[in-house]
């Protein structure tokens, strides 16, 4: 059992005899009144995405999600193709099942393919990646202020704010949960 309390995003639970995972969550303590969280929920199923609060101490039964390693190998425009490094068997999944999963993925990196009771429903990049930055303006000295950033395309396609001291061509690593810069590699 999972509590509404300890959402986060990525949590899987059951509710009415569907399968959500929590896209975005926030706790609110209002001035008057009892605490609640409100939430942005995915229907792992069939993709709707709907809004709902909840009390803190309401308990879901935790739906038993399958995480299998596979690594990308290319797309087709339509189609982005997976391989069990194992079986060396090949999964093509379409755009509708993979959602924004991959603006941080390039091609022969290992990700996890997300699927419950057989149906693949997400892919999760790793936690941190490392990608160049293909391109960004150049930062001004003496035109910053305290932690100054600016927006930069790295080579996925993928936008994101780095400090004003990045330059195109560096090797950033990123913290794809948060979508945000760590370092300079």
């Amino acid at each position: 059992m999972i509590s509404a309390g300890e959402f986060r995003n990525g949590s899987t639970f059951e509710l009415d005899g569907q399968v959500f995972r929590v896209v975005e969550f926030q706790h609110v303590k209002p001035g008057k009144g009892a605490a609640f969280v409100r939430t942005r929920l995915k229907n792992v199923i069939n993709g709707a995405v709907v809004e709902r609060t909840f009390n803190p101490s309401d308990k879901m039964p935790k739906a038993q999600i399958e995480r299998r390693d596979m690594q990308y190998l290319y797309n087709d425009d339509t189609l982005y193709y997976f391989m069990d490094t194992e079986t060396y068997e090949q999964m093509p999944l379409n755009r509708e099942q993979l959602g924004d999963a991959l603006k941080f993925v390039k091609e022969n990196m290992m990700v996890k393919i997300l699927s419950y009771k057989g149906s693949v429903f997400g892919v999760e990049p790793p936690t941190f990646v490392e990608l160049e930055v293909t391109q960004t303006d150049p930062g001004f000295k003496g035109d910053t202020a305290t932690g100054a950033t600016k927006p930069a395309t790295v080579e996925t396609g993928a936008t994101i704010h780095v400090p004003l001291f990045v330059n195109t061509g560096d090797v950033i690593k990123i913290d794809t949960r948060t979508e945000t810069y760590i370092e300079r590699v």
